[in-house]
């Protein structure tokens, strides 16, 4: 065991479905490596996974958090596209652009003077608003089709925004179903991608976001409408949200609610992803989807003040933008799949704790000194039995596995918040995993990680394995064959070996942990 000292301290057979992507280009790695050149293991292919980059704490760093009105403020066409300081968020992820959604948060489609929320009767509206958005013209459909179109010029997926579950004042002529029929047939016909469907005098109404979901369907079958609040939701959702986190304590939060979420089945031919925000490992490690709630913008606030929600302690988001851009990329191997398959949980808890110190949480009601306790299941695996450990300390990693509907494994260990350090604990895990040829995925730090398959692998003559290695955030694969072991059906993947590829493409001063993509040829 050895630590870094920093804010992190880290010690050091095909698939039955042929016709997926990832598959087809076993052949093709295989010949390249024949003559010295390796393909890269991640696809160039963007991802179809519902992921997205919101921008509600963009807006918040830039006027300083200074209260919600201010951040609605920063809602504009300049902060998006402009040059100037604290500017131009269209240009953030390049590496993983075309994987995300752009998703404007609160308030796009309200006066650009009209930002509180008490008895604001342009919550809802919808509509493109002109004087936020001066550039874009026309219709309230057309308005928005031509910032649809801008935002895929920049690079981006797809284009998508904030939702107050609510009519706009001024309407109460129309029916609920008039009302947002007229709504979803704009965004279909503008092209747009994601409603990210929040709070509102009817966020809590089954039978309200029931009639959103079908409607929806009926009337734009592309738009993702991602659902959020009543955990049972997700049974008629397509995507639904964990919700909001104080970033200091996330990590138990995050996984508790995912793991309260696997015992629903989906309805009809709802997909019943989880978006788990902004914790990209645990994403991977347990098939959802990601809305990356970070961004470049690092350092004190504009009014020097210590950035309250990312913190420069624990696990420091903001100088963990490699795990993003490799979780996001993962996603192009093995997209995230609904709550309808077999899963575990851990019946043993373990409980993060954090000592808060000045600016440390956006939780106003907090006080320094207050200690934040949070609780999770030591191991949570979907489709597949939960991991063993060899470690039962206090301090042991969060172990999250899943095995994707692909045939692709996951494996996380998600670090401890623990009094005010992040401790990522290296332990050795045994899972058991059904393909040889499926590829796996590692993320974070282990002593070393053991795969068992039903069936012994062929290492005779001209059948003898290759096995490749990639930094998910990065484009060559190097061949680790000699620095693994197979014996019968088990494969052993050293902790160091871990460590030193899946940091092979990291950007400086980046403290993200390890992940990496392994394929057996």
């Amino acid at each position: 065991t050895f630590y870094r000292m920093s804010t992190i301290i880290p010690p050091s057979t095909i698939m039955k479905k042929r016709s997926h992507l990832i598959y087809l280009c076993i052949s093709m790695i295989a010949l390249a490596s024949c003559t010295g050149k390796l393909t890269s293991l991640v696809p160039d292919t963007p991802s179809k996974a519902p992921d997205y980059f919101c921008t509600w704490n963009t807006q918040g760093y830039a006027v300083s958090y200074t209260g919600s009105d201010m951040m609605r403020s920063a809602m504009t066409e300049e902060n998006i596209f402009g040059k100037g300081q604290h500017q131009d968020w269209v240009s953030f992820f390049p590496k993983i652009r075309k994987d995300l959604y752009f998703v404007m948060d609160d308030s796009w489609d309200i006066p650009r003077n009209e930002n509180s929320a008490n008895r604001n009767p342009y919550l809802g509206l919808c509509e493109l608003d002109e004087g936020r958005f001066p550039s874009f013209r026309g219709t309230a459909a057309e308005r928005l089709g031509q910032l649809t179109k801008r935002i895929k010029q920049e690079g981006w997926k797809g284009l998508g925004g904030w939702i107050c579950a609510q009519k706009a004042g001024g309407y109460e002529h129309q029916s609920e179903e008039e009302y947002w029929t007229e709504r979803l047939k704009a965004a279909a016909n503008a092209g747009f991608s994601y409603w990210k469907v929040d709070w509102g005098h009817l966020d809590r109404n089954e039978d309200w976001r029931r009639m959103l979901t079908r409607m929806g369907k009926k009337y734009a079958p592309n738009l993702w409408i991602e659902h959020a609040m009543h955990g049972h939701f997700i049974r008629f959702s397509d995507a639904f949200r964990t919700y909001d986190v104080e970033n200091i304590i996330a990590q138990p939060l995050t996984i508790r609610r995912v793991a309260e979420l696997l015992p629903y089945k989906t309805e009809g031919n709802n997909k019943g992803i989880i978006n788990c925000e902004d914790e990209p490992y645990i994403a991977v490690g347990l098939g959802c989807a990601i809305g990356i709630m970070r961004h470049p913008m690092d350092g004190n606030l504009p009014d020097g003040r210590q950035d309250e929600v990312f913190p420069p302690v624990g696990h420091n988001y903001k100088k963990c933008m490699d795990e993003v851009v490799r979780a996001v990329r993962w996603h192009r191997i093995a997209e995230p799949f609904g709550v309808d398959g077999n899963f575990e949980t851990d019946t043993v808890m373990l409980t993060d704790h954090w000592v808060l110190n000045e600016n440390e949480t956006w939780n106003k009601g907090r006080r320094i000194g207050t200690t934040l306790r949070e609780s999770a299941p030591a191991r949570v695996s979907r489709n597949m039995s939960l991991p063993i450990v060899d470690d039962h300390t206090n301090e042991r990693p969060y172990i999250l596995s899943s095995t994707y509907p692909s045939g692709a494994i996951a494996i996380s260990a998600i670090g401890r918040a623990i009094g005010r350090q992040y401790i990522c604990k290296e332990v050795a895990v045994t899972a058991n995993a059904k393909d040889w040829h499926a590829p796996i995925g590692l993320f974070g730090y282990f002593k070393e990680v053991c795969l068992l398959y039903p069936k012994n692998i062929n290492k005779s003559g001209k059948h003898s394995p290759k096995v490749l290695a990639q930094d998910l955030a990065g484009d060559t694969p190097v061949d680790i064959t000699s620095e693994v072991s197979i014996e019968s059906n088990k494969l052993t993947i050293p902790g160091e070996v871990i460590r030193r590829v899946g940091l092979m493409a990291s950007s400086a001063n980046d403290l993200s942990a390890p992940g990496l993509v392994i394929r057996i040829m």
